[in-house]
């Protein structure tokens, strides 16, 4: 859920969801969007930024106790949520684990810190991306644990997916997501990624690792894909098509020969076709 390239990892109140919900959704998502766009756009400095998400906090408090915000400038967007919150009792925990990894964003990048290792990238997504398919099953009133495990899987695979179809982006904006342990164990610097020459030993070792982490995303794609099948009516066939959104991404990456850090993969018209064909064609 990165800011500038305004790249969702889920559909915002489209026509496939049930007209019911979709002010729910919406307010979701422009909780989420607006956190993110304090976390991440203009040129406030990282102080300012946490201030300014702590205030944002404050809000949240305040809608979920159905009062009023505490910010006059996030006034209608709280008391949209406010009425999300109370009409379809919303865990307003999982909101707070939304701002606590914007506040991480934060802190990792005016600090340069990275992840060590991918299971400490994977705490990471379990608050960035998680929460918001488990907000949006609530609403579905899915709530056994098969399915909100196989939602963290595929969310978790959305977000993997970003990082790795942004990996130029990201590193030029000084946000490192490549784990310290695969790097590593692959012999990558991040340094030689904005400097292999085609067909180079670096640039083979970060093909490697592009390879490996690929694999990894779409092997946590299709654990959670059976969900979709679940998930009745038009929200099944919605998350049938972020499933497959997600998996086209990966295999475009994988079609440039992974090497992200060089050329970023986008999903075009052409490809709508293609994802409705392999939606309607999944299976348990």
């Amino acid at each position: 859920m990165q800011g500038v390239s305004h790249y969702e990892n889920f559909p915002v109140a489209s026509w496939l969801c049930p007209a019911r919900l979709r002010p729910a959704v919406a307010a979701i998502y422009h909780f989420a969007r607006t956190a993110d766009d304090i976390a991440d756009e203009g040129s406030a400095s990282a102080g300012e930024r946490l201030s300014q998400l702590s205030q944002y906090r404050e809000s949240l408090v305040a809608a979920a106790a159905g009062q009023p915000p505490k910010q006059n400038r996030w006034s209608g967007l709280f008391a949209a949520l406010g009425l999300a919150l109370e009409q379809h009792q919303l865990p307003a925990s999982l909101l707070h684990d939304l701002l606590d990894a914007f506040e991480q964003d934060i802190r990792y990048t005016a600090a340069g810190q990275r992840y060590q290792s991918l299971a400490e990238l994977l705490d990471y997504c379990t608050r960035s991306a998680n929460p918001v398919g488990r907000l949006l099953l609530h609403l579905y009133r899915v709530t056994d644990t098969t399915s909100l495990n196989q939602s963290d899987q595929i969310c978790t695979a959305l977000q993997l997916t970003n990082f790795w179809q942004d990996l130029r982006q990201d590193l030029s904006r000084q946000r490192y997501y490549l784990p310290q342990d695969l790097l590593a164990q692959f012999g990558v610097s991040e340094h030689a990624l904005n400097h292999t020459l085609p067909d180079s030993e670096a640039d083979a070792a970060a093909k490697a690792l592009l390879a490996h982490l690929v694999q990894d995303a779409r092997t946590r794609m299709l654990s959670g894909a059976p969900l979709a099948l679940r998930v009745p009516g038009r929200a099944g066939w919605e998350l049938r098509l972020v499933v497959q959104g997600g998996l086209r991404i990966l295999e475009k990456i994988e079609f440039h020969d992974y090497r992200s850090w060089l050329h970023r993969p986008k999903l075009r018209p052409s490809d709508v076709g293609l994802m409705l064909w392999r939606s309607c064609r999944m299976h348990p």
